[in-house]
């Protein structure tokens, strides 16, 4: 079988669709690095809300009730929140992280903000479990503390 080679003349001017992809190829070079800085943007605000449902817990629970949940379930809430949060900051157990808040995001959503004056907290929330599921999917990258357990294997 036969391998297919470029002409010269591609390989000298490539078209300029993929000049904009090799101008972004920079963005693997510096790979680990920014996973860390997208899985701590990620984690920032179930870390600080997970932290505030602590110090407001009263608060919260009669929130909870006033749409229907269990205020019970609250520390449930905050383990996920702030444990999750954390797990994905430092990149351990990340993608059962990554599962756990993704689904999190996506019962926030239809729980507390399905009305129309919340459309915007509802189509944040599935942003946000769309990242999840490619965090879960594509691992947290090599700075992170399951790399390195698997590299000192």
């Amino acid at each position: 079988m036969s391998r297919a080679e470029p002409s010269p003349a591609a390989a000298i001017d490539p078209p300029a669709r993929f000049r904009l992809d090799g101008e972004l190829a920079v963005l693997q070079r510096y790979a680990g690095p920014l996973v860390l800085l997208a899985r701590a943007m990620l984690a920032y605000i179930f870390i600080v809300e997970g932290y505030g449902k602590i110090t407001n817990y009263q608060a919260v629970g009669d929130y909870m009730a006033q749409h229907g949940v269990a205020s019970a379930i609250l520390p449930a809430v905050i383990l996920t929140e702030l444990g999750g949060g954390l797990l994905v900051l430092f990149g351990f157990k990340t993608r059962w992280a990554a599962v756990a808040l993704g689904g999190f995001c996506l019962l926030t959503a239809l729980l507390f903000h399905s009305g129309a004056e919340e459309a915007i907290q509802f189509q944040k929330n599935i942003a946000m479990a769309g990242g999840f599921l490619v965090l879960a999917t594509t691992g947290p990258g090599t700075w992170s503390i399951d790399a390195w357990r698997l590299r000192s294997r």
